[in-house]
């Protein structure tokens, strides 16, 4: 586990407090699960004994072993059973194996799973698309980097610009190009945290405030910006919201610019049915989601306009043979295509979206009665089914805001103390989601929970 000490006093909560709840649950999470500790020591052959390195970034001493994820239900090898509202970190926004997806995939299986071709079902997945998100052509990749990455090569070839323009703070994936932030001395820099990146990357992404129109306006002025990448709601920090105006002026100033708009809507297609997008009438030229669009199963989608699509036509015909450096393997495979359709048509619909929303108000209420009872100075953020306990008085305004209402001793103890009341939320910030098979009584026991560990907290 990564070092998460010295405990850093937190807003409205004493570094005593924070430490003395985190061994509380460390003890008992150690105390408890005897085939876990024995996982952990077994998995010699993983780096750190897990499959990927920031499996090991959770809250717990040693890595929690899942051995079966259904609906919005884990439970571990212990046989210990939790309430899931990280849903693989919007993964499982739909909930574990729903239905509709594990039959199709069981049918597809006998079909195929790897051709590099089309399947019947790819043309039906193209109008499920277009008439969901409302762009006319689309792409299919595996994840929503890929996605991401192949959208911004698109974007440069269809522009004849170098540049990219990202907000601070923002995530995309792994895509390196956007790991730039804005340093203490107010210039774009390579985030500090990034690994094994020699490349100065600030000198072809700009980067600026989130809700920050006159910054957009001051970097977009020369022209040489091919697109802005953008989550309509920042979600991988604590939750910045758009203030009012800002997605329409986003808008106005990248088109009178020539500048290319992709929403990422990897996170906030908790929103409903058609994203944020739909919801809110934006009019991007290019769009992205991944992790939750095929119900789980490794996939994503980008998609373009009528004049973007034409012009990276146009790109594409006039370059010489060979690579383009988009598209894998096992992008728009036949499984992926049966995964995508089986959520489009049958698992992401208009009930599903009502239920999660209905599930995501008594869940925004009732954490925010927990935070008025303690007296804290935190709020309580929301995207549609997303919900986030924001450590600081008021909405946040950009990504040094949210930076600062980060507090990382104090959610590892908040996080590893909730799991050991039965309670699974998203371990890098205090993100919850609801899902179609989430229920009321596990809304429930998630702010019992909470008021339980807050109380604690506040004394």
């Amino acid at each position: 586990m990564n070092a998460v000490t010295p405990f850093a006093e937190g807003p409205g909560v004493s570094p005593a407090r924070t430490a003395a709840l985190r061994a509380e649950a460390e003890a008992l999470y150690l105390g408890t699960r005897p085939k876990t500790r024995a996982a952990a020591g077994a998995a010699a052959h993983l780096l750190d004994g897990v499959p990927m390195h920031w499996m090991v970034d959770w809250s717990t001493p040693v890595p929690l072993v899942i051995a079966e994820a259904t609906g919005a239900r884990l439970v571990d090898v212990d046989g210990h059973a939790y309430d899931d509202f990280c849903l693989g970190d919007t993964a499982s926004l739909f909930g574990h194996g729903p239905a509709p997806v594990a039959e199709a995939l069981t049918r597809q299986a006998r079909a195929g799973l790897a051709t590099m071709l089309p399947s019947p079902d790819a043309a039906i997945v193209g109008d499920l698309l277009s008439a969901r998100f409302g762009l006319p052509y689309w792409q299919v990749a595996t994840t929503a980097t890929d996605a991401n990455r192949f959208a911004l090569r698109a974007a440069r070839a269809a522009t004849g610009r170098p540049r990219i323009l990202v907000f601070d703070g923002a995530y995309h994936g792994a895509v390196d190009e956007t790991f730039v932030e804005i340093g203490p001395n107010g210039r774009a820099a390579n985030r500090p945290a990034l690994i094994g990146e020699p490349r100065d990357l600030s000198v072809l992404t700009r980067v600026v405030p989130f809700n920050d129109l006159d910054a957009v306006e001051a970097a977009l002025a020369d022209n040489t910006v091919a697109c802005v990448i953008a989550e309509p709601v920042m979600t991988n920090c604590a939750m910045v919201l758009p203030q009012p105006g800002f997605h329409e002026g986003l808008r106005d100033i990248t088109r009178r610019h020539g500048t290319l708009l992709l929403i990422d809507e990897t996170h906030t297609l908790s929103t409903g049915p058609g994203g944020y997008t739909r919801a809110h009438g934006l009019q991007p030229d290019m769009f992205v989601a991944g992790k939750a669009i095929a119900g789980g199963v490794p996939a994503s989608i980008w998609g373009m306009n009528e004049e973007t699509a034409e012009r990276f036509r146009d790109a594409k015909a006039n370059r010489p043979d060979g690579h383009s450096g988009m598209g894998t393997t096992l992008s728009g495979s036949p499984l992926q295509l049966a995964a995508l359709r089986a959520t489009l048509e049958e698992v992401a619909t208009e009930d599903a979206f009502a239920h999660m929303n209905r599930l995501a108000d008594r869940m925004e209420a009732g954490l925010s009665a927990v935070l008025a009872e303690a007296g804290l100075p935190w709020h309580v953020a929301r995207c549609g089914a997303r919900v986030e306990v924001v450590r600081a008085p008021a909405a946040l305004m950009d990504g040094r805001q949210a930076k600062s209402a980060h507090y990382p001793a104090l959610e590892a103890a908040i996080h590893l103390a909730l799991l050991v009341r039965g309670v699974l939320i998203s371990p890098f910030h205090d993100m919850m989601l609801a899902s179609p098979a989430t229920t009321g009584e596990q809304v429930d026991r998630l702010v019992a929970a909470t008021r339980d560990v807050v109380r604690r907290l506040a004394g």
